[in-house]
């Protein structure tokens, strides 16, 4: 998840010109997904074949979820606040842009399966907060999405949910991609710091292997106690701490964050991983990253190397593979 690319720095970047709005293209994705919304949570998605369907339209409500979350990079960076503060209000915003989408009525029963979801999903955001924080941002990110490894296993033991050829093969083109993406800027970092994202990467696998766990009940329920406690104890780490400066561009930043980047996407999340294993959910939701440099580029003009295109493409396409033979292979099994 993940969406906490660029937390580190927190510094105003100088928008392209000619790009007086360079947030277009995620605010439009972002607009459609609110369209779509009423549908997802009544189940209603208008899809073909019933086995199909779920998949395809699972897979699809994770890659939306993962391009909201990489919007978080060009947000962040327009944000000159305390990464604790950051990470506190935006899932306090959060929270309210689902209590209301839960039309007031989240179920909050504090179920062992719930609460330790919850823990989980709020220890993923603070501890890659704090890696950031500790390391570089290249490791960062890189050590957390081991997140697809740990999955496999821990899927397979707690949910009966085996890898299947396909998964192995993409899980492998992954981990490759991943190295390839980052390695321009791959650095020694700080041992303490890499295991901090060693442990957001399993507190993930948790999370997401804990959410699937709910796929017949309401893992939206879930997520949404995961941004109290993240807002609880992000806002508690603030305290002293100079205040957030507002303006009307760090209000606009903060809000597109909460309501979009993580209250949206943990909307299309819910939706997406009733539908989809948590390996291929896990899987789908890594080419987050992948965005993060383009909605830099178009904001920026600041072109990736050569390396994060190459590992970029090879992440992509295994990931598109993978996909596409599940799907064909459900279809045949429904037919």
């Amino acid at each position: 998840m993940m969406p906490e690319y660029g937390l580190r720095y927190n510094r105003t970047i100088r928008l392209r010109p000619g790009l007086p709005f360079p947030f277009f293209p995620p605010c439009l994705f972002a607009l459609v997904a609110i369209c779509y919304t009423p549908a997802m949570l009544r189940n209603r998605i208008p899809v073909g074949p019933a086995g199909r369907a779920d998949q395809t339209a699972g897979i699809l409500a994770m890659v939306g979820c993962a391009l909201l979350w990489s919007t978080a990079g060009i947000f962040i960076k327009l944000l000159d606040w305390q990464p604790f503060a950051i990470a506190g209000v935006r899932s306090a915003i959060a929270a309210v842009f689902l209590f209301f989408v839960l039309r007031g009525k989240p179920v909050i029963n504090f179920s062992p399966l719930q609460f330790w979801s919850a823990l989980a999903y709020a220890a993923t955001m603070l501890l890659f907060v704090l890696a950031n924080k500790l390391t570089t941002s290249a490791n960062a990110i890189l050590l957390q999405y081991g997140a697809p490894v740990y999955v496999a296993f821990l899927g397979a033991f707690f949910l009966k949910e085996y890898p299947r050829p396909e998964h192995w093969f993409a899980l492998v083109s992954v981990c490759g991609g991943m190295l390839l993406f980052f390695s321009d800027s791959l650095g020694k970092g700080n041992f303490l710091g890499d295991l901090v994202a060693v442990g957001a990467g399993i507190a993930f696998a948790f999370n997401i292997v804990l959410l699937r766990k709910q796929k017949d009940a309401r893992p939206l329920d879930s997520i949404f106690l995961g941004h109290l406690f993240t807002a609880l104890i992000a806002l508690l780490l603030s305290i002293g701490q100079a205040p957030p400066a507002l303006n009307p561009g760090s209000v606009f930043s903060i809000l597109m964050l909460g309501i979009f980047q993580i209250g949206m996407a943990a909307v299309l999340f819910s939706y997406g991983i009733k539908r989809i294993t948590a390996l291929q959910s896990i899987l789908t939701a890594i080419i987050e990253p992948l965005f993060n440099p383009l909605w830099v580029f178009l904001a920026t003009g600041e072109v990736p190397g050569s390396r994060s295109v190459a590992g970029g493409a090879v992440i992509v396409a295994a990931v598109m593979i993978s996909s596409l033979i599940t799907v064909r292979r459900t279809a045949k099994v429904v037919q």
